[in-house]
């Protein structure tokens, strides 16, 4: 069991890594090129056509994740399933479409940039076709993370080589949804080996119906959760230059955040198929073990991005003038890394296989209201920088969240979070911010990039050095490992 999950979890990993680094190369050279302005306007314009990617998937692919790992190795009632799920989904999808029209048509400011809405909009209508929770559901990661590298690396080779200046924010839109179009022709041509389109047997929407609702209406309060604070941002600054500083402050921690919630593909359907078997032992490992994994990669994350803010934020925006005060927004968002992904693995490694969605649901609910009463209320404090009132806001939001699943989820989370282990993971921690902090002030390095690597690899040395001599759970599981080969 530990060995198969290890496998899974090592090439997710490497995946998002790869993924990660692509990003990482792409996205400061179309802040250049784009510049503030142009940026900021395509991030506005992204985060209004989400909304709408939200309603056409309605939480289905949560849902169709977990009931089709139930069924998998039956391939009658896996293609019932699959092909119940991609109904509801295409009708969906066109429900969402057509209320996006409506409500671009009708508010002027969304109207002016209805080609770039149009394109961006590409992604979720095409997306219905993409059955990547079939995928996912039959732990085929191999094949996720392949063909996700390359299809995003071509995207990052044609963003990089075509996208020049401001006025190619419409190229760069459609080499963004490339990707979701390439995913989508290889994943129907692969999926034929698992499922069939053939008619198996009557279709039994209802069963499904009270999940879908309650994932959905979770997506979306996430959805408003997670972006509030930019659109919120994008009223609040008219030429939405301080968008733009607010996405290049945040896109460190989304990498982070990225790289830990992209594990769930491996723990749903495993915690799920646990649950179900009710083998509560392998259950509650899974559970320690995923938080494990969490907190060994946020904790020197967090504090390593605190203590580089600026040689990050420099970086990323590639030297470029006005993004102002980015550095400042992402040591404010930077605990997000740890705290939204915590209170990600609570939700889907322990409410959702469990049936309890709604738990998760009102806790949403609630840290919505708050960020967004949060944002506008600090927003409009900080006159002089709107972004900081609301990336402060956003931070308070996110920690009352975790505090309030933890609750929930106290049978399962508390001892797999409260432990010697993450004791041992949190001085190791606090030695790296001491190192990261001192080499940021006292080192006699200009470069950023160098002064970023050099500080990174201490930092993991110390980290990893301690934890070996402290003998953290995961690094001697991988120890023992090796000196068994």
């Amino acid at each position: 069991m530990k060995d198969n999950i290890r496998y899974s979890v090592i090439v997710n990993l490497i995946r998002t890594l790869v993924l990660t680094i692509l990003s990482f190369i792409s996205f400061p050279y179309v802040c250049k090129a784009l510049r503030a302005n142009a940026m900021g306007t395509y991030t506005w314009a992204n985060t209004f056509v989400y909304y709408f990617l939200i309603i056409a998937r309605s939480g289905i692919p949560n849902v169709a994740i977990r009931e089709c790992a139930k069924v998998r190795e039956n391939k009658n009632e896996l293609s019932k399933k699959v092909q119940e799920f991609f109904i509801i989904q295409g009708l969906l999808t066109i429900v969402s479409f057509i209320l996006m029209c409506v409500i671009i048509f009708s508010v002027k400011e969304l109207a002016d940039w209805k080609e770039l809405i149009f394109i961006l909009s590409i992604n979720f209508v095409i997306g219905a076709f993409s059955f990547e929770w079939v995928f996912i559901a039959l732990e085929k990661h191999y094949f996720i993370s392949f063909r996700s590298i390359i299809t995003l690396a071509l995207s990052a080779i044609l963003i990089m080589s075509l996208v020049k200046k401001p006025e190619d924010i419409y190229l760069y839109a459609v080499f963004a949804i490339l990707t979701t179009i390439l995913t989508v022709i290889i994943n129907c041509f692969a999926l034929k080996k698992y499922v069939t389109f053939k008619y198996v047997g009557k279709y039994d929407f209802k069963q499904y119906f009270k999940p879908i609702i309650i994932i959905f209406i979770i997506s979306l309060i996430l959805t408003l959760y997670n972006s509030t604070d930019t659109f919120i941002l994008g009223f609040l600054d008219p030429d939405k230059a301080l968008v733009a500083s607010y996405s290049v402050g945040i896109k460190s921690i989304e990498i982070i955040i990225t790289l830990i919630t992209s594990l769930d593909a491996v723990f749903i359907p495993r915690a799920t198929k646990y649950y179900k078997m009710e083998n509560k032992y392998f259950f509650h490992n899974l559970t320690r073990y995923g938080f494990n994994i969490c907190l060994f990669i946020a904790i020197p994350a967090v504090v390593t991005m605190a203590a580089l803010s600026r040689q990050i934020t420099v970086i990323i925006s590639n030297g470029t003038e006005g993004y102002v005060d980015a550095d400042l927004i992402l040591i404010i968002l930077v605990s997000m890394s740890l705290t939204f992904s915590l209170a990600d693995m609570i939700y889907e490694q322990v409410l959702l296989p469990m049936k309890k969605e709604k738990y998760y649901l009102f806790t949403l609910l609630m840290g919505t209201i708050l960020n967004i009463g949060g944002s506008i209320s600090l927003g409009l404090l900080f006159k002089d920088n709107p972004a900081i009132g609301v990336a402060i806001a956003t931070m308070l939001a996110d920690v009352v969240v975790l505090g309030n699943l933890i609750f929930l989820a106290k049978d399962y989370a508390i001892k797999a979070l409260f432990n010697k282990n993450s004791l041992k993971l949190v001085i190791a921690g606090l030695l790296v911010a001491i190192s990261s902090f001192v080499l940021v002030k006292f080192l006699p390095i200009r470069n950023n990039i160098v002064q970023m690597v050099v500080v990174v690899l201490v930092g993991a040395v110390i980290y990893l050095g301690s934890l070996v001599l402290m003998k953290e759970n995961l690094v001697m599981s991988f120890i023992n490992r090796t000196e068994k080969k």
